[in-house]
């Protein structure tokens, strides 16, 4: 039986991934390896105690040895390490250069860019990278391929929503990430040309817009740097628009962080306070998360809720149809938060991937090397459903027609 190593096994993402792949029951062997080691190793006995060949090992993502040592006896490295646009590329260079496939849940779209640009070493290494196989991107990839395999002659049109918060933890990693995106300029492929967009000015303004989100409600959605803008036109043909539009929960703590991007406090370049020196980027994040919990409470956000949709148009037998996809973590007795849903989609991909049915070698996103049919099968399994679009799924379909009739569907 296959080895997996877990980069970054014992946050929130990874430790999740953690449990699905322990689940699974596919690898013989687990690594967990984080920089803090100690967690690492409670979460290894954990594992232990419930028959699993687990161990803990200590990692440095900014060493690439460090790296390639928690790779070395692993036939599938999953990484979990965050924010990749500062991790992601040196973890892939390294487990690359180690000689092993590898799976992540990259949503930066510029550090999905630097990893794209290592596919010709990935192929000359025999090595299968599947990247952003999280939910968003990941979940979202393969169903927008399952719409343009299955469902649809031509796709048109992608629009992609995800609306989370109230998590228990919410660590450095993902406060920098939210504040990276809002800093950079985004991608979005409109009227079949990529273009980019700034968060705070007129152009990215000019694309928010109010989102229902199942068993959530309406929110104003804003632009977000994820991949999918950027990959799924190269692999779903004839697609004239994608989009990517999101917030964290409650608005409030959204608006908190925009505010303190706002304000400039991003940078890493120390100033002095009485005779400190202190990182304005680090004192930033420490701010938000402590602010977190009060902003939570206030909104009486007391337990993870999360909905990722998805909205594929286009033609059938030349008439105009649309399918909507909107996978909730509240309200349908899944108990899963969205970083669960990550992790989990994370262990499937290097489970497919361990079976070998990840289509490869080279750095791909999941649009471009994974099989819808057997990734939903895997995922209904996880999930304890025969269909989605059914009564108790956590996925609900709906198709709208050229009239404006909606019909629920199950797949």
């Amino acid at each position: 039986m296959p080895r997996v190593a877990v980069l970054g096994g014992a946050g929130a993402v990874g430790s999740a991934a953690v449990k699905a792949l322990a689940a699974s029951r596919v690898f013989s062997e687990m690594v967990i390896a984080d920089a803090n080691v100690e967690r690492a190793r409670a979460l290894a006995s954990e594992l232990v105690k419930r028959g699993v060949s687990a161990s803990a090992s200590e990692l440095d993502a900014r060493d690439l040895e460090s790296v390639k040592a928690a790779a070395r006896d692993a036939d599938v490295v999953v990484n979990c390490v965050g924010p990749f646009y500062e991790f992601g590329p040196g973890v892939l260079r390294a487990v690359i250069e180690a000689g092993v496939d590898y799976v992540d849940v990259c949503d930066d779209v510029d550090a999905t860019a630097k990893m794209l640009e290592m596919n010709v070493a990935a192929r000359e290494a025999g090595i299968t990278a599947l990247i952003g196989m999280g939910v968003s991107p990941g979940i979202a990839n393969v169903m927008v391929k399952y719409c343009a395999e299955r469902l649809l002659d031509e796709v048109e049109a992608v629009d992609i929503y995800h609306a989370h918060g109230g998590e228990p933890i919410e660590g450095p990693g993902v406060v920098k990430h939210r504040i990276h995106s809002m800093l950079m300029e985004v991608p979005v492929f409109l009227d079949g040309e990529l273009r980019y967009v700034r968060l705070f000015d007129e152009s990215g303004r000019a694309l928010e817009e109010e989102v229902d989100f199942c068993g959530l409600g309406t929110y104003r959605a804003y632009v977000y740097p994820h991949p999918e803008t950027i990959t799924l036109p190269r692999y779903i043909k004839g697609v004239r628009r994608v989009t990517n539009k999101g917030l964290v929960l409650p608005p409030g703590y959204a608006e908190l962080i925009k505010n303190v991007v706002k304000l400039g406090l991003t940078t890493d370049e120390p100033l002095e306070v009485q005779g400190h020196l202190i990182s304005p980027l680090e004192f930033a994040v420490a701010f938000i998360i402590k602010k977190r919990e009060e902003i939570l409470k206030k909104a009486g956000l007391t337990r993870p809720v999360g909905c990722l949709k998805i909205v594929v148009s286009g033609r059938k037998g030349g008439k105009l149809l649309k399918y909507i996809f909107s996978l909730a973590s509240v309200g349908a007795g899944t108990g899963m938060t969205m970083q669960d849903a990550t992790g989990l989609a994370a262990a499937l991909g290097a489970v497919l991937m361990a079976q070998g049915r990840i289509k490869g070698p080279g750095v791909l996103p999941p649009e471009a090397c994974v099989n819808p049919d057997e990734f939903l099968a895997l995922l209904k399994a996880s999930l304890g459903v025969e269909k989605f679009g059914g009564e108790g799924s956590p996925v609900r379909i709906e198709c709208v027609d050229e009239a404006g009739r909606v019909k629920a569907i199950e797949i």
